[in-house]
């Protein structure tokens, strides 16, 4: 038996035309697309870790925005804050994904964040609430207010902390847990890492700050008077008062009142003993006892009265000089009229009805 052999097959010599098109590109042309694809490769890896960093979010960096701010205004608080980093990669994010609307308020964003997640935050809406006290609240009115817009563990516990003596006030006397008037108006911020401590701690620090700036000390003694009652004399200088105009001689009827042994005999007081604020003022709430009520009792009241503003308490340690004993509201606009003896404060008061005051 025989084993057939395949057919000969000669190799046909390749044509010129053939191996033109077979030639290989030029090597320029190589190199400029590999360098395009690396190019294009460094660009998309840098775009991806720009909107999403690596790791988790970092600490938590609040920012307000105010009424007719911008979007680009509330990212320039962002990098300010070191939550987004500056530069074309957000633009190039927005182009593609759109830019939010943002409406005033508070937000608390992670460093660390993506760029949708910032921008989900941003077009939600403000995320986190602030505690607004103003001069002339009571402690009683910051924690209703607080109630009010914070979650229900925190303003409970902020109610205990401003009693339980965990947060104390140079300001207060030995033995004392009574915060009232020794913190200062603002606005503070709840970030969800708030604590009942911490926010109270920063209303006490502010007010200190704020007095210093009064010349107004832990260690500060002016007309016989100490730190304690200095602070005291600045809540009922606000109250009484109201408007900076009639602050500093408010502050001199009162020392002066004191000086000469007589009843401070001022409504403010004895409404902070039945928890009001302004309202009609009785002749049976003359008669109201407590130790609040300076109509029945001399001197200052036992405690300050309600936050003092930086004009209250600048105008406690820099009362006008005069011998007013008396004042009272005569014009529309808030000024008081002021007066050293009783009939010229008979005087002025006849003058505000006659004005309908």
């Amino acid at each position: 038996m025989s084993v057939a052999t395949p057919p000969f097959h000669e190799e046909v010599p390749e044509s010129p035309s053939r191996r033109r098109h077979r030639r290989r590109w030029p090597s320029w042309l190589r190199w400029a697309l590999l360098g395009a694809v690396i190019v294009f490769l460094v660009v998309v890896t840098w775009y991806e870790f720009s909107i999403r960093p690596l790791g988790g979010p970092g600490a938590p960096e609040t920012i307000h925005v105010s009424t007719g701010e911008s979007y680009n205004s509330a990212i320039t608080s962002l990098q300010a804050k070191g939550v987004v980093a500056p530069g074309l990669a957000l633009t190039l994010f927005n182009a593609i994904h759109g830019t939010p609307t943002v409406q005033p308020g508070y937000y608390t964003i992670p460093k660390n964040s993506t760029f949708q997640a910032i921008n989900d935050i941003l077009d939600n809406g403000p995320n986190t609430a602030a505690l607004v006290v103003p001069a002339g609240f009571t402690i009683a009115e910051v924690e209703s207010r607080l109630k009010e817009i914070a979650n229900p563990t925190l303003a409970s516990q902020v109610v205990a902390v401003f009693s339980n003596g965990s947060v104390h006030s140079p300001f207060e006397p030995t033995g004392s847990t009574n915060l009232e008037g020794l913190i200062a108006p603002g606005v503070y911020v709840l970030p969800p890492t708030e604590t009942a401590k911490g926010l109270v701690q920063a209303m006490v620090d502010n007010y200190v700050t704020m007095a210093a700036k009064a010349g107004l000390t832990p260690t500060t003694t002016k007309n016989g008077f100490d730190a304690y009652q200095l602070a005291t004399t600045a809540s009922v200088v606000e109250k009484e008062g109201y408007y900076t105009v009639n602050m500093s001689k408010v502050a001199t009827v009162i020392y002066n009142r004191i000086n000469h042994n007589i009843p401070l005999q001022m409504n403010a007081t004895v409404l902070y003993a039945l928890h009001q604020d302004g309202g009609p003022f009785t002749s049976a709430d003359l008669k109201y006892q407590s130790p609040y009520n300076s109509y029945l009792n001399h001197g200052l009241p036992p405690t300050p009265i309600c936050v003092p503003s930086q004009q209250a308490l600048n105008a406690t340690m820099n009362p006008a000089p005069g011998q007013w004993l008396y004042f009272v509201l005569t014009n529309k606009n808030g000024t008081m009229s002021f007066s050293n003896t009783y009939a010229e404060q008979l005087a002025n008061e006849a003058l505000a009805r006659s004005r309908g005051l």
